[in-house]
């Protein structure tokens, strides 16, 4: 058997998130169709992390046994070659060893999570921004982040379905920024921990939206943090302004373009 890994861009809009589903569509289960037409023994890819519906990625990581030694490139067009039209693409592959797992041999995680606010609807942006109309305080938002930052009981930001067996994770980062464009502002909220909780940046967004409009001081953040509840959440985040951005593994494997301020 042979190992790859692959980076992989998508438009989560169309799946029913990254698992796949029986009878449903979903980004592992059209890689895995396409798969079977270069080896149809393959199990298929695994995958870093398990996205939502409706979120998309930049920089998803997998990977997969083949029987058959390829070159990576070689693999990486036949690949894409088999996934078109999905909006699927394999940007990266290499060969790598028997022991690298995508996810458990993952070390940091990024997602960015972008907010585009504008009284119009969105045409050409619909789908990859959450669209809020109102204005929000970025400064405010950024000291409600804060209280976020280290090693807690995340209970409050995460799913009720939740299957990972502790709610203490530390999130290395919080950084968010805002542009100026035409008749509005794009802000972007980067975070970075080693692995994170089902919802939990979809639910640090919707919380930190709250703060920004003015509905919460910063510090209700940390008081709604130290209840541990569910019900002391902000409203989570819809999914299409999530995105899966990074990777980060002990030996690099692809060349990753640096995001802002080193996160």
């Amino acid at each position: 058997m042979f190992r790859y890994a692959l980076k992989i861009e998508y438009d989560g809009t169309l799946f029913h998130g990254w698992q796949k589903q029986s009878q449903l569509k979903t980004v592992q289960g059209e890689i895995n169709l396409a798969l079977r037409n270069l080896d149809n023994l393959s199990e298929g890819v695994t995958g870093a992390g398990r996205t939502d519906a409706g979120v998309h990625a930049t920089g998803q990581v997998a990977h997969v046994d083949m029987n058959t030694e390829w070159e990576p490139i070689k693999l990486q067009n036949a690949l894409n070659y088999y996934l078109k039209p999905r909006p699927i693409a394999i940007v990266g592959a290499v060969k790598v060893n028997s022991d690298f797992h995508s996810r458990f041999s993952a070390q940091e995680r990024y997602y960015l999570f972008k907010i585009l606010i504008r009284p119009a609807p969105l045409t050409l942006d619909k789908n990859r921004f959450w669209h809020v109309r109102r204005h929000l305080d970025v400064k405010k938002m950024v000291e409600g982040a804060s209280y976020l930052i280290g090693r807690h009981d995340f209970t409050t930001f995460r799913s009720s379905s939740c299957q990972a067996k502790s709610p203490i994770k530390t999130i290395e980062k919080i950084i968010i920024n805002e542009t100026e464009i035409e008749l509005g502002s794009v802000i972007e909220i980067r975070l970075k921990a080693q692995s994170f909780l089902h919802n939990q940046v979809r639910s640090i967004a919707g919380t930190l939206e709250k703060v920004g409009s003015g509905n919460w001081v910063p510090e209700q953040v940390g008081a709604a943090l130290s209840k541990k509840n569910r019900t002391a959440c902000g409203p989570v985040a819809p999914p299409m302004g999530l995105y899966l951005t990074k990777i980060n593994y002990r030996e690099p494997i692809f060349r990753d373009r640096i995001d802002p301020e080193n996160i």
